[in-house]
């Protein structure tokens, strides 16, 4: 191993190096050691005891000498991890080499304000891993002791030692008076030269270039610069955006880094997102050998190259974190995402056929509120997904997308889809129609990047409900869509995420007593002391009667009449924070007021003996008042009136003779839009519900007739609550 007082230098290893020549390279202020190994492994005659063995076959006999000799301290076996070559699976040293140096620590400044300029993400890289690593820089070794490789450009005259490092091969040419056409080492390393004046012959050191050293080369020799395209290079370096795995902060990250700061004083990139290491499953490195992970041709061939993208996109791997790689990760991308996509096109292109809409005839909206608020979240998904992208934080996106679907799919066309099975073309289904294709269309724009496959296939199928070729022909030449501030609509955005929230409790209450959905309850009532909030839920009353299957919704500021605030510490941040003091805090949090926990929710901060909380370190939660139903969420609050009447029970029997004739519809194989007739035989209470109930049994199964016939052929009969139901169903063929 060799060094130089400056830290710089460089050694030329000769093919013998005796004692006369370490005296040369101390007297020039280099130390110099003996390495005792050969290229294969033995000890070399320096060694004389054990000359010609394998390092490691020498150990026993290294061991005994020892002891022979009275100077062993102590024999023992350590198990440990130990690298093995993952060709031969032979194990491995380090073996000292003499080596060429870049002087690093001479620019050290200069990469840690390059580092500055840089944008990364996780952004904890840049000080931590990243700047760490350059602060405590240390010389690079750059040679290799290779046959294939780049050749470093150095020839040093065998008398003097002078060197000459190439620039060029016209420079080499100069030299040597001879042009190569191709620099690998059967080439150059031929070509010697003498210099006028100076004895001796200048001859190519034997070393190549690290490979790294190549890499961080990139920006310049893929454009063969500065021998041309000076123009191109300079538009476009630094490059705007790179990305790699968390290994390369030692690798190709480091020296794009040294070797552009040591030349312009500046990056080779302005972003970086640093990827995590994936590992197979059991958190063993992925192994052809092992195959302990499935291929990826054959995920992509079971569940497409879009979910195995979405995954890794989604995953922690682009926070710089280790993701263990499971098949059921991928799958769930198409649960999750894809296919409630694809269904939501599914959806539209059905029902577009079967009343003949299309596009081509113009979009055309109208006052629906959901029509409203699906084309405002599509104006928020598009604002957020830019300024994530912008700021290269793709871990942000991928769960903004997810939102919209389940907005799109789940809530969106679950709650109109009556709006699409009405008989007549009106303006209300030409505005569903018009809202859910704008919606799908931007959608698939906003997704190119993350689901380009599917994204483009949806683009293409959209394209065909107009009858005509996409303009543009591909998803992937649009520009990519941009919000319109105009139809954006935060308060009713947040009126219709709480009237999710309602849902959801009404759904929680309804399954704590034990009443199911089909029965209809009495009174809702959404409670909330945004008084503006509520207005604008009013909007939705439809929506929450249909969901929840209430028959009334009532709306109220006076949260105090139904629920009381608890103040709870955060015990995980606060720990932390108060230590030993915890104790004396939780009481005091636990003591607070209706109107200490009311300012704390207004003003998002609270002191208590000196300390500041905020409403991090403090949770509020909602607790029901004795006698009433109440649940709640820390958004909003309902109380479900749960008290049932023989009226209400009736209700409930008739959505039960919705759904099984709905199912009786599937399984004889009828289409959506077919028109049924209907004749039934009902005892007790459910005839007199299907009499009371008729208008809406016909709507919803799209029944022309609904007849009660007690002497009449039946192919269906069940119960209902123990009551005898049975009924017969016609298809209604029309000219």
């Amino acid at each position: 191993f060799v060094t130089t007082e400056s830290g710089t230098g460089i050694v030329h290893q000769a093919p013998a190096f005796g004692e006369d020549d370490y005296r040369v390279l101390q007297e020039h202020g280099i130390e110099a050691f003996a390495c005792p190994v050969t290229m294969q492994g033995e000890f070399t005659e320096e060694v004389a005891d054990f000359a010609g063995q394998h390092v490691k076959e020498a150990d026993r006999e290294i061991i005994r000498y020892l002891r022979d000799a009275g100077t062993l301290y102590r024999q023992d076996v350590i198990q440990h991890s130990y690298p093995y070559c993952y060709r031969s699976d032979t194990p491995l040293i380090y073996r000292a080499l003499p080596s060429w140096y870049v002087n690093v620590t001479s620019i050290r400044d200069k990469l840690l304000q390059a580092n500055e300029q840089i944008r990364w993400v996780p952004d904890h890289i840049k000080s931590g891993r990243f700047g760490n690593w350059l602060e405590g820089a240390q010389d690079w070794a750059i040679s290799r002791n290779r046959v294939w490789g780049t050749p470093l450009p150095v020839w040093i005259n065998d008398v003097t030692g002078n060197a000459i490092c190439m620039g060029s091969i016209a420079e080499l040419a100069d030299y040597s008076g001879v042009t190569v056409d191709d620099l690998h080492r059967e080439h150059v390393d031929p070509l010697t030269f003498s210099v006028a004046g100076e004895e001796g012959t200048y001859r190519r050191i034997e070393e190549v270039l690290d490979c790294w050293f190549e890499s961080g080369s990139m920006p310049y020799a893929q454009l063969h610069y500065p021998f041309e395209n000076t123009n191109v290079f300079k538009a476009g370096f630094p490059a705007e955006f790179i990305a790699e795995g968390l290994d390369q902060t030692r690798g190709w990250f480091y020296t794009l880094t040294v070797l552009a700061a040591a030349i312009y004083d500046k990056p080779a990139f302005r972003n970086v997102i640093v990827n995590g290491m994936v590992m197979a499953e059991d958190g063993k490195k992925m192994s052809k050998r092992l195959r302990n992970y499935t291929p990826p041709d054959e995920l992509m061939e079971s569940y497409g190259a879009d979910a195995l993208r979405l995954y890794l996109i989604n995953s922690g791997l682009v926070r710089g974190e280790e993701q263990r790689f499971a098949d059921a990760g991928v799958r769930d991308m198409t649960r999750r995402a894809l296919l409630p996509w694809y269904n939501a096109f599914s959806f539209l292109k059905t029902y577009a056929e079967i009343d003949a809409w299309s596009p081509e005839k113009g979009l055309h909206f109208g006052e629906n509120v959901l029509d409203q608020w699906l084309i405002s979240r599509l104006q928020t998904l598009k604002a957020r997904v830019a300024a994530e992208m912008e700021a290269y934080r793709l871990y942000n996106v991928v769960p903004q997308l997810f939102d919209f679907i389940e907005d799109l799919t789940n809530w969106y066309i679950r709650l109109n889809r009556a709006r699409f099975w009405g008989e007549d073309i009106t303006a209300d289904k030409i505005s569903a129609y018009s809202t859910l294709y704008t919606a799908l269309l931007e959608l698939c724009q906003v997704m190119a990047p993350f689901t380009p496959f599917l994204s483009e296939h949806l683009y293409r199928e959209l394209a065909e409900l107009s009858g005509v070729e996409p303009s543009p022909l591909s998803v992937h030449i649009c520009d990519y869509p941009k919000a319109e501030a105009s139809a954006v609509k935060p308060a009713l955005e947040q009126a219709v995420d709480r009237m999710q929230q309602v849902i959801l409790l009404g759904r929680q209450k309804r399954e704590e007593v034990k009443i199911g959905l089909r029965t209809p309850l009495a009174t809702l009532t959404v409670i909330n002391r945004d008084q503006a909030l509520l207005e604008e839920m009013k909007l939705l009353d439809d929506y929450l009667r249909d969901e929840l299957n209430v028959r009334e919704v009532h709306y109220t500021t006076e949260e105090e009449r139904y629920i009381e605030l608890v103040a709870k510490p955060n015990f995980p941040v606060l720990g932390r924070r108060l230590g030993k003091r915890m104790k004396q805090f939780q009481g005091l949090i636990a003591a607070l007021s209706a109107a200490e926990i009311a300012t704390l929710q207004r003003d998002g901060m609270i002191e208590l003996e000196g300390e500041s909380f905020d409403t991090v370190e403090i949770e509020v939660l909602q607790q029901a008042r004795d006698g009433t139903n109440v649940v709640s969420n820390r958004f909003i609050a309902v109380d479900l009136d749960c008290e049932l009447t023989p009226e209400l029970i009736r209700g409930g029997y008739a959505r039960e003779m919705v759904n099984r004739i709905q199912r009786a519809r599937k399984d004889a194989g009828y289409d959506v839009s077919d028109r049924i007739r209907v004749e039934y035989a009902a005892s007790d209470q459910l005839g007199l519900a299907a009499l009371e109930h008729a208008a809406y049994i016909k709507q919803e199964v799209l029944a022309v007739d609904f007849d009660q016939q007690e002497s009449a052929d039946v192919s269906v009969e069940t119960d209902i609550d123990g009551m005898r139901f049975a009924f017969a169903l016609e298809k209604v063929v029309t000219g």
